[in-house]
């Protein structure tokens, strides 16, 4: 139920609404600022005889509101659109407020409606964004047929003439021009981010039902493949004592061995199936993880013929190892064997973040019309004698841990599989 509660609250902070909600406070709370400046500065200078209180009553409850809208968000609450839609209309009413008493449509700051407009076309659904168009048409229409006026807007100062209409048309094309730019453009990269976050926990379901779906029917072999197993072992004993020809007991031996293998690979999907998805791997040297799994693989595929390049010289680092994760390697390992088991070759490096394995083969390559499907459950380049699951359980195992699995087509021929891993340096675990 903890855990539960967690990423609730995660999943809240992450919410694009939410965010874009924070913006549109602090959009208000500069603007708020900009006309409280304006309101001083034609209060201290005398220019305008605007009505003081009401004025200032406004901007009060703005600020009120704006104050409490702070205090909302720092509780876990969910922001919803129509929230969201309901203060910037509130914005589009004091902005409206002020403009009747500071001149109507012929205050320059009149245009400053398109700001809560492009904010609401950038980030909510149409609906809301035409009734808040509505609303600011509503009330700008209502301004043409009663405002309180202003005087002139030119003033003259020893020989100059001061035009603030102009000024005050440049100071709100600035101001709409910064602010559009700084804060709308990342409010909807804010929602972007959101949709692919969403897809990529789409394509994260899909995957781990299919692999629930894969697990259980791997479960159901491991268990009708147990009891054939142990009675073909015990089988292989009486038949080696039995018949004590040379040839045929290596042959004998040859088949116990791989039925013996059999019987453990069993035994680690089981173990597999077992370990939790959120139980952390093992810390393991890189060098001896990788020469463990290839002397597994040497055991489970005796054709073939490969060599592992020399390692990097210096301090090896670790990596998270699992049962998953070597079960991966091997598939690959497979997957190289079953397109050429001639001349494999292996080799393994690293840097202070990051370790990479390669499998070069020399097989005939991805095929280029199936090579974007590549790793996706059920794709496979085998034909009949492939299931189409190694590379997608290898890819699901690597990527848990933070890596990668890509396949490259060689010019020469064959294909070159890049696993990057993240290492853990000893140091790190201290």
């Amino acid at each position: 139920m903890v855990r539960r509660s967690v990423l609730n609250f995660n999943t809240l902070a992450l919410s694009p609404t939410r965010q874009n909600l924070w913006r549109l406070i602090l959009i208000r709370l500069l603007v708020l600022l900009a006309q409280s400046i304006s309101v001083m500065g034609a209060y201290v200078s005398g220019w305008f005889p605007l009505p003081w209180t009401a004025l200032l009553v406004t901007l009060s409850i703005s600020a009120l509101v704006s104050i409490l809208t702070l205090l909302r968000l720092s509780r876990r609450w969910p922001v919803t659109d129509v929230e969201y839609g309901l203060q910037l209309a509130f914005d589009v009413l004091v902005h409206s407020i002020l403009l009747y008493f500071s001149g109507g449509p012929t205050n320059p700051f009149v245009s400053y409606y398109l700001v809560p407009l492009t904010i609401a076309a950038a980030t909510l659904p149409w609906s809301y964004t035409a009734w808040l168009a509505a609303l600011a048409v509503g009330a700008y229409s209502l301004l043409l047929l009663w405002y309180e006026p202003l005087q002139a807007f030119e003033f003259t100062i020893g020989r100059g003439v001061i035009n603030l209409y102009m000024i005050g048309m440049w100071l709100n094309l600035a101001m709409s021009a910064g602010l559009i730019t700084l804060f709308v453009v990342r409010m909807a990269a804010a929602l972007r981010q959101h949709a692919e976050r969403l897809a990529e926990k789409r394509e994260e379901g899909i995957r781990d039902a299919q692999l629930l779906g894969i697990a259980s029917v791997a479960a159901g072999a491991a268990h009708e493949l147990s009891t054939p197993l142990s009675t073909m072992s015990v089988l292989l004993k009486d038949l080696r004592s039995d018949y004590t020809e040379p040839q045929l007991q290596e042959d004998l031996a040859v088949l116990q061995e791989q039925v013996s293998l059999c019987k453990e690979s069993l035994q680690q999907m089981v173990r597999r199936a077992e370990q939790m998805p959120s139980q952390p791997g093992r810390a393991e040297q890189v060098d001896l993880w990788i020469k463990a799994i290839l002397a597994r693989w040497q055991l489970m595929r005796p054709e073939a013929s490969w060599q592992l390049l020399d390692l990097p010289a210096g301090e090896v680092p670790q990596i998270k190892a699992s049962l998953a994760l070597g079960q991966a390697i091997l598939n690959l390992l497979n997957n190289a064997v079953d397109a050429c088991p001639d001349n494999i070759t292996i080799a393994l490096e690293w840097d202070q973040k990051r370790m990479r394995l390669m499998i070069r083969d020399h097989g005939l390559g991805v095929p280029l019309h199936i090579a974007e499907q590549i790793g996706t459950a059920f794709v496979t380049t085998k034909g009949k004698k492939g299931f189409g699951l190694g590379l997608f359980l290898s890819h699901a195992a690597v990527e848990r841990l933070g890596g990668s699995v890509k396949l490259f087509n060689q010019d020469a021929g064959g294909t070159l599989a890049e696993v990057l891993l993240p290492i853990v340096w000893e140091k790190d675990n201290d």
